[in-house]
């Protein structure tokens, strides 16, 4: 699998250091190898990129992509579009991280993750989908979080 991975900050609610792009960057191709293990359907939508967009966004522009492309109103953590292009709210991922306690860099992996598993076939809607789903990301978020990366993306 030879992927293109863009990881763009256009936000700036969020201090996002230049590192952590390039951190991100480094480790999505792992990531990217990983949820293709977890894979729910053979003919996933990322076997087939050749490159994957990142962008990294606030409360506003995430609210605005939910309402336009799936009639949601308000920001959310993960945006991913079959054609190669996830969207993380950095605002969301900071309210999570400190609500349970992680460092927003692996908040933000765990976003990756989550929408390259959504790439890989994954569904969250149903719970039992929801479950299996969230049981692979945490697997692979697990796995990624090593002493290496933890540095990489702290502050």
């Amino acid at each position: 699998m030879s992927l293109e991975v863009i990881i763009g900050n256009h936000q700036q609610a969020t201090e996002i250091p230049e590192s952590w792009l390039t951190a991100l960057e480094s480790v999505a191709h792992e990531a990217a190898h990983l949820a293709l293990e977890h894979a729910a359907e053979d003919d996933s939508p990322l076997a087939l990129l050749a490159t994957l967009e990142v962008a990294l966004v606030d409360d506003a522009t995430s609210a605005q992509v939910h309402r336009d492309f799936m009639n949601i109103e308000d920001a959310t953590d993960v945006i991913t579009f079959h054609h190669g292009e996830i969207v993380i709210c950095t605002e969301v991922a900071e309210r999570q991280a400190a609500e349970y306690g992680e460092p927003l860099g692996r908040e933000l992996l765990r976003y990756l993750v989550h929408g390259l598993l959504h790439l890989a076939g994954h569904e969250d809607e149903e719970p039992a989908d929801r479950a299996t789903m969230e049981a692979a990301q945490e697997e692979i978020v697990t796995r990624l979080w090593t002493p290496a990366l933890c540095n990489r993306l702290s502050r």
